[in-house]
């Protein structure tokens, strides 16, 4: 079964799959390790990781599918990647799905902002016309090689427009060939109650840690239908919390002699990279 099919039945089953995100190969692997059923390349975490920068539309469509490739590279999941505003137009948006497919996703996911873009739960964000997003919509869809890869349509209205309007927009990029689509930032219980009962695709909730949308948990989520929970950088925050605690320690003691269980053991390292597989690849060629 390719991963194409693994990911379109998870969104078929409207259980509320909880996907973590991954700035990079090694945080895929973890994700994998511990028995999650899908990944989500996040933009936001490459900006943070990659370039020590926030979620503004500063990365570029080949580092992205740099860190796709690596991720697909290490691990066997289903991948669903950010191409964010596809990085341009809809002529734009052709290249950049194929540049995503050939590189190993399972999923793409587009949004409607105005490029470049910013993180979905900051402020002062501004959305494309519909018409125009429709017809990326379309080119997305058009562009697709292999017709199970999942096209993932993200409005940004809610902050804009309004929720009704987002709503709107969400009806629109369905009918337009969407395979899923995900109203971002919805601001409560109520709002989030109300998606999946008025648009019939699968739909997407993105839990910010710190953010706007609240978080009533999977069993919740399932209950109203949503076929996919994103917690796109808690990988990120847990990594960049205990990184302060850590190296505050160390400056402050001069040794990792207070915070050893905040640690990773060597072993543990070595694991989660698959240490004993290119060992045996050492012995298999060696001379």
């Amino acid at each position: 079964m390719t991963t194409t099919s693994q990911l379109k039945a998870l969104f078929a089953r409207r259980a509320a799959v909880t996907v973590p995100g991954a700035a990079n190969a090694l945080f895929a692997r973890v994700i994998e390790d511990l028995g999650f059923e899908a990944v989500y390349v996040t933009g936001a975490g490459v900006a943070n990781m990659h370039l020590g920068a926030p979620d503004v539309g500063l990365t570029t469509m080949t580092e992205v599918t740099e860190t796709i490739a690596a991720i697909a590279d290490a691990v066997s999941l289903p991948i669903i990647a950010d191409a964010d505003t596809g990085f341009g137009n809809a002529v734009n948006m052709v290249r950049t799905v194929r540049t995503f497919e050939r590189a190993g996703v399972a999923g793409i996911q587009i949004e409607d902002q105005v490029f470049p873009k910013k993180c979905g739960h900051f402020n002062g964000k501004d959305v494309i016309s519909r018409d125009e997003m429709v017809q990326k919509v379309r080119a997305a869809v058009d562009a697709r090689h292999d017709q199970s890869l999942q096209i993932i349509v993200r409005t940004d209205a809610r902050a804009v427009e309004g929720f009704e309007r987002a709503i709107e927009r969400a009806l629109a990029y369905a009918e337009a060939g969407a395979d899923a689509t995900f109203v971002e930032a919805p601001v409560s219980f109520e709002e989030l109650a109300e998606i999946p009962k008025r648009v019939a695709v699968p739909q997407f909730a993105n839990i910010v840690f710190g953010g706007k949308t609240p978080d009533p948990g999977r069993e919740r989520f399932a209950e109203l239908g949503f076929s996919i929970v994103l917690y796109a950088n808690a990988a990120l925050q847990a990594a960049l919390k205990a990184s302060y605690d850590v190296l505050g320690a160390l400056k402050r003691d001069g040794s990792l002699a207070s915070v050893a269980d905040r640690l990773a053991s060597f072993e543990e390292r070595q694991r989660s990279v698959a240490k004993d597989e290119w060992d045996a690849r050492e012995a298999r060629y060696r001379v």
